[in-house]
């Protein structure tokens, strides 16, 4: 395995499926003689050919991959079953056990026939809501006691035309009274939502056979995992632009939620982060440059939100966002301004602070390092400069002034920290053990290649725990889990994200494929995929891991284990585990921020299941002011135990505000990284109690 393929796959850590690239327009209505041409027909064969002989798995291409091939095609174009009748997936289920065959043979005839009927009966639907709403939306019947299911993925296929129209019915309904509830008047939902569809209807139009291509070609590559995907030549480029280091926007990773675009995570240091103001999970609704008009993004593909998004340095980009803190059927918006700028490397740096705490009557010191990415300044290394900046050089320096401080124990803060340099994995794990395998890398044909620190010596033997979270992924993961395999650390917090493979980019005839060509796994043997690492003690998570986690993605490959690297050595922490859990369960169990963290999940969580909506405006309402005052209870809990000033709402944003920078917090305000101090100390009591004995 190459260094430089490695590389590649942490800078890809994060990539998110795009889908087709928006072209030209072409004249109305003529996507009926869209047809697949001799560039894309080569670059179909390429890639067949480039999975079977270079994907990690290589599994066949069969009547097996056909059937997932077809399921995911139809769920990419229709995944709320709201378009295609009963009928229609009938005609298309000759091709359910073809697609293998078709694909060797560079026949792309059905992805395009599929495609076509797709935007015939979108325009329909699209048609039909405008004509619904033509009628006005003051003549919509909100007192009838009638419900819409929301999470139609397995819904049956409707019947014929007619149980769509009931269905559209139903669903612009609910939008409307979404709106409604939403505190927006009657005329300026009606304006809203014909702009929508008309908006939607007019992008039909502008569709090109590029976009069938590479959504066909999508679903066939997607089917191996989901970081494998086809790039159409356009696409390429802005997946170069979004990879570059100089890249100029919010600091946002995006992906496409059905109708939606979801934030994923957000870089450090970067103007959505330093905003305050966005979250993982949060919605994307409208976006507009700098005071011009709010452009409604519902519907749009994830690549032409994306380029509304990206602008020059130093303008103002404004985003309508529904947060993840939302109730599932709550529409709220806010609006947040962002000032778009390239994210500074000197801006990612590690940081520390000392966190004072009192444990069993005595007073400690511990030294805690923010890490919020695994970076290295790749110019100046290779340029020789011998003041390069990198996360291991700056962790290193930082250490040596926390010694000096005579702290008694260290936390590394690995929390909502993607990734980075692979080489800064490795070479932050070399400053806590002596020598030895940092990381295994896998290949397809089952040649595992072995990095490792090769210095001897700790530069720091002391006390320490690693605290991560589900945004903590790739080389966080892989530094995580050497600590854990060396019994160097505690680790605590919540589950990792789980990404453990490792893309390149292969160029084609006509565009490019990013496969995965090897996986990840840790010194113990075990796969960082899917699974994550585990925390030996685990805290509430900030986000749902079924909505944010590479378990959350489709065809995610899954977790698995090879040969160990290191024989296993007696776990020191092991001993303790149950006792440090009791403890830990027992201090935060009065804990006003952990017993928000754990009420705000499960409600989420119970929330989530509640699928079937009712379109009767007062039971809804009575729902909405449930939900609310649920909120606004946890929170009021937690303030006065916080001994802060009660809410008699729940905050809502001034859509004029900017963003305010918030006032720094002393390390003993963060509730999570207290609480990591204590677990620590209390591992330190236990073990100098037995050392005693």
């Amino acid at each position: 395995m190459k260094r430089s393929l490695i590389s590649t796959a942490f800078a890809l850590a994060f990539s998110v499926s795009a889908l087709p690239l928006h072209a030209a327009p072409t004249a109305p209505n003529s996507w009926d003689s869209l047809q697949p041409d001799r560039e894309q027909v080569i670059a179909s064969l390429n890639v067949v050919e480039l999975l079977k002989r270079h994907h990690y798995n290589k599994p066949p291409l069969n009547d097996e991959r056909s059937a997932k091939i077809y399921d995911g095609y139809i769920k990419l174009l229709d995944p709320a079953r709201m378009y295609f009748t009963a009928a229609d997936i009938a005609e298309f289920d000759k091709w359910r056990a073809r697609f293998d065959d078709l694909l060797k043979s560079g026949d792309l005839e059905p992805g395009f026939v599929i495609y076509k009927r797709h935007l015939d009966r979108l325009k329909e639907r699209l048609e039909f809501a405008l004509a619904m709403l033509d009628k006005g939306v003051d003549k919509i019947d909100f007192s009838v006691d009638e419900s819409l299911e929301t999470d139609r993925e397995k819904a049956p296929w409707a019947k014929d035309r007619a149980a769509l129209d009931d269905l559209w019915r139903k669903r612009v309904k609910d939008e409307v009274l979404r709106l409604k509830i939403a505190k927006k008047e009657p005329k300026a939902i009606q304006e809203l939502l014909v702009k929508r569809y008309k908006n939607q209807l007019s992008r039909l139009d502008q569709t090109r056979g590029e976009d069938v291509f590479q959504a066909y070609i999508n679903a066939f590559a997607q089917t191996y995992d989901p970081h494998t995907q086809y790039l159409s030549p356009d696409n390429a480029e802005n997946f170069d632009i979004n990879m570059s280091l100089s890249l100029e926007g919010i600091g946002a990773v995006l992906q496409s939620d059905n109708e939606y675009v979801k934030v994923v995570r957000l870089v450090p240091a970067g103007p959505a982060e330093k905003s305050k103001q966005v979250a993982p999970a949060d919605k994307i609704v409208g976006v507009a440059q700098g005071n011009g008009e709010m452009v409604d993004v519902i519907g749009w593909r994830l690549d032409e939100v994306v380029k509304l998004i990206r602008g020059p340095k130093g303008s103002v980009v404004r985003l309508e966002v529904i947060p993840a803190s939302n109730a599932p059927n709550d529409q709220t918006s806010k609006i947040v301004a962002i000032t778009r700028e390239a994210v500074k490397l000197e801006e990612q740096a590690a940081k520390k602070s000392v966190l004072n705490l009192e444990h069993e009557g005595s007073k400690f010191k511990l030294g805690v390092i923010e890490v919020p990415a695994f970076y290295l300044d790749f110019k100046a290394f290779r340029a020789g400069d011998p003041e390069y900046k990198s996360t291991t050089r700056d962790v290193k320096k930082l250490l040596g002034e926390l010694k000096k401080e005579n702290v008694d124990g260290v936390v590394i803060d690995l929390r909502n920290n993607g990734g980075g340099s692979l080489q800064e994995a490795t070479e932050l794990t070399g400053l806590f053990i002596d020598q030895g395998p940092t990381v295994l890398v896998r290949n397809s044909d089952g040649r595992v290649d072995v990095l490792a620190d090769e210095n001897t010596g700790a530069y720091y033997t002391g006390p320490m725990a690693v605290l991560v979270n589900r945004l903590s992924a790739s080389a966080s993961e892989i530094f995580a889990g050497a600590m854990q395999d060396y019994h160097r650390a505690l680790i605590i917090g919540g589950q990792t994200f789980g990404k453990g493979t490792v893309q390149t980019i292969q160029p084609l005839n006509h565009g490019e494929l990013k496969l995965t060509l090897a996986k990840f796994y840790r010194v113990s043997g075990q796969s960082t995929q899917h699974q994550g690492v585990l925390p030996d003690i685990e805290y509430p998570s900030v986000v749902d891991t079924k909505q944010i986690g590479e378990s959350a993605l489709p065809e995610a490959m899954p977790w698995d284990s090879i040969r160990p690297a290191i024989k296993p050595e007696l776990d020191p922490f092991k001993p303790f585990l149950a006792e440090l859990k009791a403890r830990h369960d027992s201090r935060t169990a009065q804990d006003p921020d952990f017993v928000y963290s754990r009420e705000r999940l499960a409600l989420a969580q119970k929330l989530m299941k509640d699928t079937v909506v009712s379109l009767n405006e007062a039971k809804r309402r009575a729902q909405q002011a449930d939900i609310e005052a649920k909120q606004l209870t946890m929170e009021n809990t937690r303030r006065k135990a916080r001994g802060e000033e009660l809410l008699k709402e729940l905050k809502t944003e001034d859509e004029d505000a900017l963003p305010v920078e918030e006032e720094k917090t002393k390390p003993e305000d963060d509730a999570y990284l207290t609480e990591t101090g204590q677990i620590l100390l209390d591992y330190l009591g236990l073990n100098a109690a037995v050392a005693k004995h």
